[in-house]
């Protein structure tokens, strides 16, 4: 009998407390492979606490995490099994700053994975670096410049290069483009369209934003309170929701004759 192995990311009841608060609560989804699933909730939601758990920043009190039918629910034994996780799943943060070595140059950021991570030698890591910022819409200028020297928007960019330097099965995006102005984000968010449909990567995208979900998801997963109450395909769930709280959500979206007070009063 021939075992079919199942593609892409399934997450089954993730739970996670601290002390008497429950922030993550039976969180299940699946994320097919290079498909697009966006996260959504306010503030406190679960969200973020969700995907640190699954890139192996937070460390998940039950459920389980597969990924291409292999379980990634214990901790991993090992450096060598590190790595091999983290190169199936990267994560781009919302302040790249924050994220990106102030005193080494984007060449050397990008290197530095490739080292860590690769058998190449140095002239094809070279190559390998300047692949990967002509991919993101950077060349020579932006390689040899400290993060400090680049707009918002192009140090998201390097965030972008470094997490697909390894190739990984699925990118996730805490409020990736959260910090950039519209006209940036617009540009990123197309960026991305074009790397999903080039390299079959999945998309994790953690966002309080409902209209970027619209541009960047197939399907949507909505939290309150650590629990999932909606999912379901984007058009669906967004055109015509079923829980009171995603309503609450579409109708605190500012538009023409947005009435915040109404939305407070659930009018």
């Amino acid at each position: 009998m021939t075992t079919v192995v199942e593609k892409g990311l399934v997450v089954e009841g993730l739970r996670k407390r601290y002390g008497d608060h429950p922030a993550v609560d039976g969180v299940s989804f699946t994320l097919p492979a290079g498909g697009s699933l966006a996260i959504v909730g306010e503030s406190g939601s679960g969200k973020t606490t969700t995907v640190r758990m699954l890139v192996g920043l937070e460390h998940a009190d039950g459920g389980t995490v597969r990924l291409d039918g292999r379980d990634r629910s214990a901790r991993p034994r090992g450096r060598a099994e590190r790595l091999a996780r983290a190169r199936e799943m990267q994560m781009v943060f919302q302040d790249p700053y924050l994220s990106l070595d102030p005193r080494i140059p984007v060449s050397g950021c990008l290197d530095e994975v490739l080292r860590l991570h690769t058998a190449l030698d140095p002239a094809a890591r070279a190559a390998r670096v300047a692949q990967l910022l002509d991919r993101v819409g950077l060349g020579a200028r932006e390689a040899a410049a400290l993060p400090r020297g680049l707009s918002g928007g192009q140090r998201q960019r390097v965030a972008i290069a470094r997490a697909l330097a390894v190739e990984p099965r699925v990118l996730v995006l805490d409020e990736a483009v959260a910090a950039l102005d519209v006209s940036i984000q617009a540009q990123i968010l197309e960026l991305l369209r074009e790397i999903r449909r080039e390299a079959g990567v999945g998309y994790l995208f953690v966002t309080h934003d409902l209209a970027v979900v619209r541009h960047v998801a197939d399907a949507v997963l909505v939290l309150k309170s650590g629990r999932v109450v909606e999912s379901g395909p984007v058009d669906r769930v967004l055109g015509s929701p079923e829980h009171p709280y995603t309503r609450l959500l579409l109708d605190s979206v500012p538009r023409r004759g947005w009435d915040p007070a109404g939305t407070r009063r659930g009018t």
